[in-house]
């Protein structure tokens, strides 16, 4: 166990004379406690690691986390990537328990794709308030004023809302999404308006928007990438397309959390202008230690996020639970609108008696 007299006699009995070393008398209170805290913190870390590496391998797991988790639990999960790539990475893989570390809907996209196995999410809370904005039976509401037009659902959103859509999309794919769908057809795009309205700027489809958006993304404003501009003249600057059209029409770059990746290890530039969720920084740091990543903004914290801790991934291995399910009727009608994503073709409307394109 650490402690203050631990942390004191470690910092005399060294006797190194280098700049590096601290001398632990000469420094103010507050902060010794702060760093025999982070001490003791990555001792206990260390040891928790230890029991859910142990825990996967007893019951034959495999944990996967989201690009946006906290650095230590993206460190023990033996895939990192976004929501639709971590599903079907749970569904590829030969492992029947599943720890998905993200937030509610990813889980359900990953017990969507794998209906034979168990998807536990370690902390059953972590919601995404963006996919929370819409419902099946708003959905259906509006798609009955709006007969005849293609539903398409962000894959940020819930099971009831893919079963109500024709197809799912990516940030990543939407562009070519879009570009599938018959001409003449309205369109209905849910739940993210920015994404939206970004797709369709580069398509020229009129779209019908769910007025729903990311609220951490949203928080962006023109006057942050100005900013950046000042402090790393030359830098590239990635934003996400959840960001206001304001702000991606600025920016060097509008990419997906893995095209961010993709650019980022391309890319000459050494230091890098990162406009999404800060878990970001952590994957793209340790996959190019030869380059520096800022932060658009400093407030780019998901809380819902950061809930799954490695506490919690220890008790889901412990427990095996909680278990995300998804209803296997609700699963095969909301498995339509994501197999429809990558089948080829011309995008209609599901139901064979929509009204045809005008």
């Amino acid at each position: 166990m650490h402690n203050l007299h631990n942390c004191s006699l470690t910092a005399k009995n060294r006797g190194d004379k280098s700049p590096s070393v601290v001398d632990i008398r000469t420094v103010p209170g507050p902060f010794i406690f702060s760093m025999c805290k982070g001490i003791a913190n990555t001792a206990m870390n260390a040891k928790i690691q230890e029991q859910i590496i142990r825990l996967k391998e007893e019951n034959n797991a495999v944990i996967l986390a989201h690009n946006y988790q906290l650095p230590e639990v993206q460190d023990i999960a033996d895939f990192t990537g976004d929501s639709l790539e971590l599903a079907r990475e749970g569904a590829r893989v030969p492992q029947q328990l599943v720890v998905f570390c993200g937030v509610h809907f990813m889980a359900e996209t990953c017990a969507i794709f794998s209906p034979d196995k168990t998807v536990l999410l370690p902390d059953e809370t972590s919601g995404c308030p963006m996919a929370d904005m819409a419902t099946g039976e708003s959905l259906a509401a509006l798609k009955a004023q709006h007969p005849g037009a293609v539903v398409v659902c962000y894959v940020n959103s819930t099971a009831e809302v893919k079963a109500q859509s024709d197809v799912c999309c990516t940030s990543a794919h939407a562009v070519d999404i879009i570009r599938r769908i018959e001409p003449g057809r309205p369109i209905i795009f849910v739940p993210d308006k920015y994404l939206g309205g970004y797709v369709s700027q580069l398509t020229g489809r009129e779209m019908i928007y769910w007025e729903g958006a990311c609220p951490i993304h949203a928080t962006l404003r023109p006057a942050h990438v100005e900013a950046a501009r000042a402090a790393h003249p030359g830098a590239p600057i990635f934003v996400h397309p959840e960001s206001p059209l304001t702000v991606s029409a600025l920016a060097d770059e509008v990419l997906s959390t893995g095209q961010m990746c993709t650019r980022a290890r391309q890319s000459d530039a050494s230091t890098i202008v990162i406009g999404t969720e800060l878990g970001l920084l952590h994957r793209l740091r340790k996959e190019n230690p030869d380059k520096t990543f800022v932060p658009l903004s400093d407030d780019l914290v998901c809380p819902n996020m950061k809930r799954n801790t490695l506490p919690k991934v220890l008790h889901a291995l412990t427990t095996l639970t909680p278990v995300i399910r998804v209803e296997e009727t609700l699963a095969r009608q909301a498995a339509h609108a994501i197999q429809t994503m990558f089948a080829d073709g011309v995008i209609r409307p599901r139901n064979a008696d929509a009204q045809p394109a005008q």
